[in-house]
């Protein structure tokens, strides 16, 4: 979870990011594409439209529910559930988080300092652990 630092650090930058969020998650859906061209069949079917929308919408609100693992535990067991769906692989996520510290470097510029991208960096590596650790747990233990 992040220190109350990087929480403000989150939200600072989020406000910022938020402003030109379809631009960024253009860029981002394009960084995943170029660092690994195997995902982007997943998406030959998807209207990038909305799923831009969706990749913001879903940011947002993992950011909202950061510090309460009620509400963030079961946030990011559905979230990795659909994308084993998908075809995501645990790979993938070491990739995304790649195209995502990109994406926001790209959109924050000079405010992308080292305490934001340390801030980021840990919250994505927590929320991809939490997803990772879903998808890894035996459907019996799930139930």
């Amino acid at each position: 979870m992040p220190t109350p630092e990087q929480r403000l650090l989150l939200q600072e930058s989020w406000a910022t990011i938020a402003k030109d969020g379809d631009r960024l998650a253009t860029l981002f859906y394009e960084r995943l594409f170029e660092l690994d061209p195997s995902i982007r069949p997943m998406f030959a079917k998807t209207d990038m439209v909305a799923q831009r929308r969706k990749f913001l919408q879903m940011l947002g609100d993992i950011l909202r529910v950061i510090d309460y693992p009620d509400a963030l535990f079961p946030e990011a067991v559905g979230l990795a559930r659909r994308h084993v769906g998908y075809g995501v692989v645990s790979s993938h996520y070491e990739t995304v988080g790649q195209a995502l510290v990109w994406m926001l470097e790209e959109g924050l510029g000079d405010a992308f300092s080292g305490e934001v991208r340390r801030a980021w960096s840990d919250a994505y590596r927590f929320v991809s652990a939490l997803m990772q650790r879903a998808t890894d747990t035996p459907a019996s233990a799930r139930s």
